[in-house]
């Protein structure tokens, strides 16, 4: 893999003045990208819920559904 100087070349650059500089009205040049630049992704969680949480919030739906209907039962007999 080769390295590619991401700085423009002030030489070849318009706008600039000697040593670099911008002048007052001037945009600066855009900075190119380096395509590996920034980190690495390394971890990468997995999505979606996990089978033990589900499954206790559905016992507990269900358990709370239970409640009502017997309750409800209750109150008509």
């Amino acid at each position: 893999m080769s390295h590619v100087n991401p700085d423009p070349e002030p030489e070849r650059t318009t706008g600039l003045e000697p040593g670099g500089s911008v002048p007052p009205g001037e945009t600066p040049p855009a900075e190119s990208s380096l395509p590996a630049a920034g980190p690495r992704e390394t971890h990468n969680p997995p999505k979606g819920w996990a089978k033990a949480p589900l499954t206790l919030i559905l016992v507990l739906v269900v358990l709370v559904a239970l409640f009502f209907l017997v309750y409800a039962l209750m109150l008509i007999l």
